[in-house]
């Protein structure tokens, strides 16, 4: 096929490799093994919340922001130490913290096991989130470091995405099965053991990899990176539930910017930095780095929209969501031989404004639905093409931003890939549900004051709307006083999700016009032989 204007080039020439020995061949095939299983289990751990919100909210009677806050747990450590991860596995080494994010996510999986709070799983959310921060990055580079040619690379981080996608497409159907026997603390059960079986395949299979140039912990680019993240996040999950002008909602987002802005600072004067920023001097780097947060935000919002929808709005079968997950995570993993020869052979430009055009128009239709109809198969359709849309899209993103750097910089362009796209994916359920409960609270309290129900209802359901929100109102059981005013909020909570809904097909749009004419016309650097390919631009 012929070449366009936008990142497809022809495949560098690196210097002959004598045959492969089967020993290397083993230690490489183990070493891809383990890194894919490791990064599978991680994200069965990142998106079980997704098919298990309607569970907790019954088993831990929670209101909206806690649900979000458990999500959230997991996230926050993810985005907060990625980048510090990066440079420990560069300096000590990335099987090591694959291994050690293992362990954690054994932890975490069984303190959620046995949670018997809310705040407990938030515990345990935080013990995997932090495990899985290390292994996202860390999997990556090892999947890097042990290819031979582009061509090794880009299968293997073909294969890398797809056992990520694997995890999130398994994760909500484990999460159903144990939840339709009654016990959903059995799925995070089996992500200890499988985490288990990660750790001792990485440990005695997989080959180390680490650079050699001694790079150095940033610790006031760490401490500030993560305290204006951990700030900003909690002033958009309060937001909603507290209210947008709250003391203390302003004060956390305007710390938060701030001390954003002094991390950059940071960044440009220290002489071993967290984050690199000569690396956005690279256009291709810098495309791929923002079309990773603005589309991963709209994919894990499509997926968190319609987990909400169906969970703590709908009350559906928690098998049913796990369902149509298959649809929204599968292909992914289902095509990795089709998207590998797909991109040896098409532009990534296109790839990328296709992929997210369709999930766009997947999120575009689920905002027509109405929340009074509960037959689960009109998901079917936006859920296949959101799930088409991020299959097309996560496997040529992640290519570009680590085959756009020179090779010394692969633990660096590995871990800031990751915390992108972690970044993306935390502000998805983050934003999305600021959005939905936002509105879904601002249309509840006029509802209810103008419903005519009797005041022995209308006073309970106003006291409830305003202590718990609208999801706190729509779970009421039958008989309970208020429980007459759930039908209000599930309308209000129909609005507010359908909103989100639109906010999501808008930023695909976004990042699928991003993709088109922020590509077009660049040329992939070889990493092997343009050592400086991260100045370009100076």
């Amino acid at each position: 096929m012929s070449q366009d204007h936008g990142t497809r080039t022809s495949q560098p020439s690196l210097p002959p490799q004598a045959p492969p020995s089967s020993g290397r061949s083993g230690r490489t095939a183990g070493t891809l093994a383990a890194a894919s299983l490791a990064v599978m289990i991680a994200q069965v751990a990142n998106a079980l919340p997704g098919a298990l919100n309607g569970e907790y909210q019954l088993t831990f009677n929670t209101f909206g922001s806690q649900l979000t806050w458990i999500t959230a747990a997991f996230m926050i450590p993810v985005v907060v130490f990625e980048l510090t991860f990066g440079v420990l596995g560069d300096k000590f080494g990335h099987r090591k913290l694959v291994v050690g994010g293992a362990a954690l996510v054994v932890i975490g999986s069984l303190v959620c096991t046995i949670s018997p709070t809310v705040q407990a799983m938030w515990v345990g959310s935080a013990l995997n989130g932090l495990g899985a921060g290390a292994i996202y990055p860390a999997s990556l580079a090892l999947v890097a470091s042990v290819a031979r040619t582009m061509q090794e690379r880009v299968r293997g981080i073909a294969i890398w995405a797809g056992f990520l996608s694997a995890g999130s497409a398994i994760s909500p159907l484990l999460g159903g099965v144990f939840a339709g026997f009654g016990w959903w603390r059995g799925a995070y059960a089996v992500v200890a053991v499988f985490s288990v079986a990660a750790l001792v395949l990485t440990l005695f299979r997989a080959q180390e990899a680490k650079v050699a140039e001694g790079r150095r912990l940033d610790l006031w680019g760490q401490i500030t990176l993560a305290l204006g993240l951990i700030l900003v996040l909690f002033g958009l999950v309060q937001g909603p539930e507290d209210g947008w002008g709250s003391t203390h909602v302003v004060a956390s987002l305007a710390a938060g910017a701030a001390l954003l802005a002094v991390f950059v600072v940071i960044e440009l004067r220290v002489q071993s930095p967290l984050l690199d920023l000569r690396v956005f001097r690279n256009r291709q780097f810098t495309v791929a780095s923002i079309v990773a947060v603005v589309g991963m935000f709209a994919f894990l919002g499509a997926c968190f929209s319609t987990s909400m929808w169906l969970g703590p709005v709908q009350h559906q079968n928690p098998l049913y969501l796990g369902l149509l997950f298959l649809l929204l995570q599968g292909p992914a993993f289902v095509l990795i031989p089709v998207i590998s020869r797909l991109q040896a052979r098409i532009s990534s430009r296109w790839l990328l404004t296709f992929g997210f055009l369709a999930m766009g128009a997947g999120a575009l239709t689920a905002s027509t639905f109405d929340v009074a109809n509960r037959d689960v198969a009109v998901f079917i359709l936006p859920s296949l093409l959101v799930g088409l849309g991020f299959a097309l899209t996560l496997s040529p993103m992640t290519a570009i931003a680590v085959n756009s750097v020179p090779r010394q910089l692969t633990g660096m362009a590995s871990a800031t890939t990751n915390l992108l796209r972690d970044l993306g994916f935390a502000l998805g359920p983050v934003l999305v549900g600021a959005i939905a409960l936002s509105t879904a609270g601002s249309h509840l309290v006029p509802a209810l004051q103008s419903s005519g129900l009797p005041a022995d209802q209308l006073g309970p359901a106003l006291g409830i709307a305003e202590a718990g929100g609208p999801i706190a109102l729509n779970s009421l059981p039958p008989g309970v006083p208020g429980a007459e005013a759930s039908q209000f909020a599930l309308e209000a909570l129909g609005s507010g999700f359908t909103e989100a809904f639109l906010v999501v097909a808008v930023s695909a749009l976004a990042a699928a016009l991003l993709s088109w004419f922020g590509l077009g016309g660049t040329g992939q650097a070889d990493p092997e032989h343009e050592p400086e390919a991260v100045e370009a631009g100076r």
